[in-house]
């Protein structure tokens, strides 16, 4: 939004831009896979970063690999959060689902 509260301008339109993110294919993903502790109280979180697109099919990736691993997690801030250590899960997984370009840190 633009922030614009009122005009006197008898010919002013207000257009809103919205801009919708486009969520690039599997194989055109650079997915980062790492094992995150700092900030948790000590527990492991596996963090999936780096991808783009919308947030909508952030949340239904992360809901497939919250799912296959069998475990709980969230999508904060365009990460996908998987509860423990299930790096080598999610990477099985998103390799085996098209994300050619996924990275295993750590």
């Amino acid at each position: 939004m633009m922030g614009i509260v009122y005009s006197t301008d008898s010919s002013f339109k207000f257009e809103e831009e919205e801009q919708v993110a486009i969520t690039l294919e599997p194989h055109l993903q650079a997915l980062k896979v790492r094992l995150d502790k700092k900030h948790r109280a000590g527990k492991a979180v596996t963090l999936i970063d780096g991808f783009k697109g919308n947030v909508s099919d952030a949340e239904d990736l992360g809901k497939k690999l919250k799912s296959f691993c069998g475990t709980g997690g969230s999508v904060k801030d365009g990460e996908i959060l998987v509860q423990g250590d299930n790096r080598d899960k999610v990477l099985v997984w998103l390799l085996k689902n098209g994300y050619k370009l996924a990275k295993k840190i750590g």
